[in-house]
């Protein structure tokens, strides 16, 4: 809750320490892990703190209280001492030997630090350039989930006269950052002609849409010295950097200047739109016209500008009218932007051409289908073929409303249909029980957990859980539902695709403390269960990596603050305490709601991001809701407020409740705040 600055992506790690019942249940699976690895000594009981004092150790590069700690947990037979081995060998890698690895592989084939540590392995053996042993290990890397890795695959193949062009360059485009593996495959695929400057352009743009200093200083050295010394000259200061020295004289100077107009995009879109206007729109070639006006109508979008829509019509007519190679969050913020139209009229031809412009991936987002779908209803009214559009937009939203997310309500809600739960599976037959209490991988990710490792943990189950059915992963997830571990039950249940069990996925602990709590406050207690799952995943003692703490998250200047307001007796150490915690996180959301009329939407957005931000936000055309939460500028948020009105929905299915369908949660309307409302809360943090 207020948890800023917000992350481009998801949530923060997480970590808590063990506690009451989870702590139990992970001893518990610590004697089921040394029924199946075999005796466990007396010596590894007192060995817990071992394995914690090894993580730290890790953490510092402490290579002697390493060694030390490797010798008692291999010496107790601790079921983690996996774990102490593998942070004592990886703490030593540069120095390690193929033997030592050998050694290590023989000694936890199959497990999850296994193959981690081969992952670890293959990135030290491309540094190393050592080509034959990397190629030896290679085949034997399970997860195969590393960019770097695969760059340095690609390479080897290069090596041994494979055609690995495309490959290369879809996986030097997709690199994030300026790692190793994929900058030395493409200066190798440069060096043999197999790369030009087209495509260290293409890169460039790349890196510079995706704000990767690092990258586009590696992409421009494949061009010329001068291009490196100009883009140096552009990353500090563009906008100098075009008053001065920019021309588009040659394709590099052309290139250069449309780099230095992005990156004024990006902290000044309404001055890069100006540049272009006024100069560059007619001296830049059109492809690369189409891109700076691309880049500054995103910028546009992200910052809620009326003008994006008519910014990104000219980076499509500068482009011939044509399907563009644009990145998929450009396309994606198109929609947006198409959908804040014109005063909340949206414009759907645009919706159609940006969905339709986006790779399979990407047109198969829920998102991207919905909105699609309504395009085209929208687009039928004025249509010739009107009757098949509306067809193809029905046969969308049947396909979405089937499944269980944000989008599916709202596709079935659209179609007339009352929201259904699946059927419940059988649950878990006492064989598949007991086959997921004895899974090594599963017993030792609930060790770690209960010990506080959470991070570990959550790798070391997902692992586990590779190629399982439905069954087991029914049987895992009821697993960590018994350790209470609520986090890792929910997310193992959401993986399942043919038996699905709503009630497993949308658990509710402590419900009657919930539910009392939620109504004495005057508040929807499906929308704080809804909450609650979508902060914590119900783990009462979480602490985010920005200090939000306790069920509900919240930061310790607004609990203190909500606590003297409601005259709670309230000291700092109370704020993972649950009821605590829950008290205090209800009277805050109950300010929150009030303060936004009402708006269950607006309310978790304020939640989230803090209440400044939505207030800004709404500002703007009058939008249906589902428009609006799809164009709010922070994917953290936006992800959030989808999933906290969709979780609320199935919690007033399950609760049996008579309660309102996900759009009456939404509302009907979002747009600026109305005059006859009271005053805006200036205290609510």
């Amino acid at each position: 809750m207020n948890r800023q600055p917000l992350p481009a992506t998801s949530g923060p790690a997480r970590r808590h320490p063990a506690s009451g019942r989870l702590a139990r249940l992970a001893a518990a699976a610590l004697v089921g892990l040394a029924i199946v690895a075999g005796p466990r000594p007396a010596l590894a009981q007192n060995a817990d703190a071992t394995v914690l004092d090894a993580r730290e150790a890790f953490r510092k590069k402490d290579r002697n209280r390493l060694a030390a700690a490797r010798a008692v947990a291999l010496a107790a037979n601790h079921p983690l001492a996996a774990w102490v081995d593998y942070w004592d060998l990886a703490a030593r890698l540069p120095d390690a030997s193929p033997t030592d690895l050998e050694d290590f592989y023989k000694r936890w084939p199959g497990t999850y630090v296994e193959d981690r540590l081969r992952n670890d392995w293959l990135l030290e053996l491309g540094r190393r350039r050592d080509w034959t042993t990397f190629a030896a290990d290679l085949p034997r890397f399970r997860m195969n989930d590393d960019r770097e890795v695969a760059c340095y695959a690609l390479l080897v193949d290069h090596q041994a006269g494979k055609d690995v062009r495309e490959a290369a360059l879809a996986a030097w485009l997709a690199q994030r950052d300026g790692d190793d593996g994929c900058a030395l495959l493409a200066t190798t695929l440069a060096e043999a002609k197999v790369f030009g400057p087209a495509e260290a352009w293409r890169k460039l743009r790349a890196a510079t849409d995706a704000g990767r200093p690092r990258a586009m200083r590696q992409a421009v050295a494949l061009v010329s010295p001068a291009a490196a010394t100009a883009l140096a000259e552009i990353l500090d200061s563009p906008a100098r950097y075009l008053a001065r020295k920019a021309s588009a004289a040659t394709r590099t100077d052309a290139e250069l200047a449309t780099i230095a107009l992005a990156r004024i995009a990006a902290t000044d879109p309404e001055g890069a739109a100006s540049q272009l206007e006024e100069r560059w729109d007619r001296a830049l070639p059109p492809e690369l016209a189409a891109w700076a006006w691309a880049v500054v109508a995103r910028q546009s979008a992200m910052k809620l500008l009326p003008e994006a829509p008519d910014q990104f019509r000219l980076a499509s007519q500068r482009a011939g009218n044509r399907d563009v190679d644009w990145p998929a969050e450009t396309l994606a913020w198109k929609v947006r932007a198409a959908l804040r139209a014109d005063n909340g009229r949206p414009r759907w031809q645009q919706v159609v051409q940006a969905v339709d412009a986006m790779g399979a991936a990407e047109q198969r987002d829920p998102a991207w289908v919905y909105w699609k779908a309504r395009a085209l209803q929208g687009l039928a009214k004025d249509s010739q073929d009107g009757e098949s559009m509306r067809a193809m937009a029905r046969e969308l939203l049947a396909d979405l409303s089937g499944q269980v997310h944000f989008y599916a309500k709202l596709a079935a809600e659209d179609l007339g249909r009352p929201i259904t739960l699946p059927p419940l599976p059988a649950p878990p037959t006492e064989a598949e029980r007991d086959a997921a209490q004895r899974h090594p991988g599963l017993a030792r990710a609930l060790a770690l957990a209960g010990l506080g490792l959470r991070d570990e943990g959550r790798r070391e189950w997902n692992f586990s859980l590779r190629g399982m059915d439905d069954r087991q992963l029914l049987a895992a997830a009821a697993l960590a539902c018994r350790a209470q571990d609520w986090q890792l039950c929910i997310n193992t249940s959401e993986r399942t695709r043919g038996e699905i069990d709503l009630a497993q996925r949308f658990p509710m602990p402590w419900k009657d403390e919930i539910v009392a709590i939620a109504r004495e406050r005057g508040l929807d207690d499906a929308y704080v269960f809804g909450l609650i799952r979508q902060e914590t995943r119900f783990m009462p003692t979480l602490r985010s990596s920005v200090g939000a703490a306790g069920l509900m998250q919240l930061m310790p200047a607004t609990a203190r603050e909500t606590a003297k307001k409601i005259g709670m007796d309230y000291s700092a150490d109370m704020i993972t305490d649950r009821d605590t915690n829950l008290r205090l996180g209800t009277s805050y959301l109950k300010r929150v709601l009030d303060d936004f009329g009402g708006s269950q939407a607006l309310a978790a957005a304020a939640y989230n991001a803090g209440p400044g931000r939505p207030r800004r936000w709404r500002e703007g055309p009058v939008l249906e809701p589902a428009a609006w939460a799809e164009n709010i500028p922070f994917a953290e948020t936006r992800d959030y407020v989808k999933k906290v009105l969709s979780n609320a929905t199935y919690y007033a299915a399950l609760m049996g409740r008579e309660a309102p369908s996900l759009k009456a949660r939404l509302g009907r309307t979002i747009g600026p705040r109305e005059a006859s409302l009271p005053a805006i809360d200036k205290d609510l943090p």
